[in-house]
């Protein structure tokens, strides 16, 4: 039997004056939203990996400031993700500048935006972890420890 093995991946709810940062992008040649996001690379630790990935997605250098929580998510038969969603909060909007060229735009949009969007996310754990951001569930980053990597 083969091993299970999801994808270990981040992701960053950015939040500032009741807006979330997200990033729009074609997959499969459909229009999706998400929060930056996305895979972990070797010897990176997952902070790490969400400043990348929060960098290339939308040109902002931001710290993870809490972790929201751990998902996992089944997407299908053949694929799973175990999801570490991190926070932060800006003081500004900031205009996003996405550096990788599969994100079509960054773009700051309210909770309602956001769920009105509900087909074109990218999974239910967009809306499921700005909800726990929103109801105050955060953890110190430093429940992960990756000073061993």
């Amino acid at each position: 039997m083969e091993r299970y093995k999801p994808n270990v991946t981040v992701a960053c709810v950015i939040n500032c004056d009741d807006k979330y940062l997200m990033v729009e992008e074609l997959i499969d040649g459909k229009l999706t939203y998400n929060q930056p996001a996305g895979h972990l690379e070797a010897f990176e630790s997952l902070e790490q990996a969400c400043e990348r990935e929060v960098w290339e997605e939308t040109g902002l250098a931001v710290k993870p400031e809490s972790l929201i929580n751990i998902y996992q998510f089944q997407a299908s038969e053949e694929l799973a993700f175990l999801r570490f969603t991190y926070a932060s909060i800006l003081d500004e909007a900031i205009t996003p500048k996405p550096q990788d060229s599969a994100i079509r735009r960054a773009l700051w949009m309210t909770l309602d935006e956001i769920t009105q969007l509900k087909s074109q996310l990218r999974s239910p754990l967009v809306l499921q972890c700005i909800h726990d951001f929103r109801q105050g569930k955060l953890f110190s980053t430093q429940v992960v420890n990756s000073r061993f990597l």
